[in-house]
C-alpha cells in the first residue's frame, strides 16, 4: 500500500534508510483500511498536529481530509476537540486549515 509521506520523513530516506523503512511501515500501518476510514484517521491526524502545533502539518492535512470529503463543519470539531485537551496552541495552528 503507498502511502502520501510528508517532505520531512522522505528526506529521511537519503540520510537514513534504514529508519526511513521503519517510519514508512509504521505509518502505513497506521493508515491501513481498518475500523477507521481514512477520512477520519486524517481528522484524527490533523487534531494532533494542532495540538503540538505543526502549523505546516495542519495545512496538509486539512487540505487532504477535504479531498476525502471532510467539511469544514467536520473540520472545526476535530480542531475542537485538540483545544479541549490543549487549550489555545491547537487555535493558533488550526487557523492553517483555512485559506487565507
Amino acid at each position: 500500500m503507498a502511502v502520501h509521506l510528508p517532505p520531512f520523513i522522505q528526506e529521511l530516506e537519503k540520510r537514513d534508510p534504514e529508519l526511513f523503512e521503519a517510519v514508512k511501515r509504521v505509518t502505513e500501518v497506521a493508515n491501513a483500511p481498518g475500523a477507521l476510514d481514512a477520512k477520519t484517521k486524517t481528522l484524527i491526524s490533523m487534531a494532533l498536529d494542532a495540538y503540538i502545533g505543526s502549523e505546516h502539518g495542519v495545512t496538509a492535512l486539512a487540505t487532504r481530509a477535504r479531498e476525502l470529503g471532510a467539511t469544514d463543519q467536520e473540520i472545526n470539531e476535530a480542531l475542537r476537540l485538540s483545544y479541549s485537551v490543549s487549550g489555545s496552541r491547537p487555535l493558533i495552528a488550526g487557523n492553517n486549515a483555512f485559506p487565507k
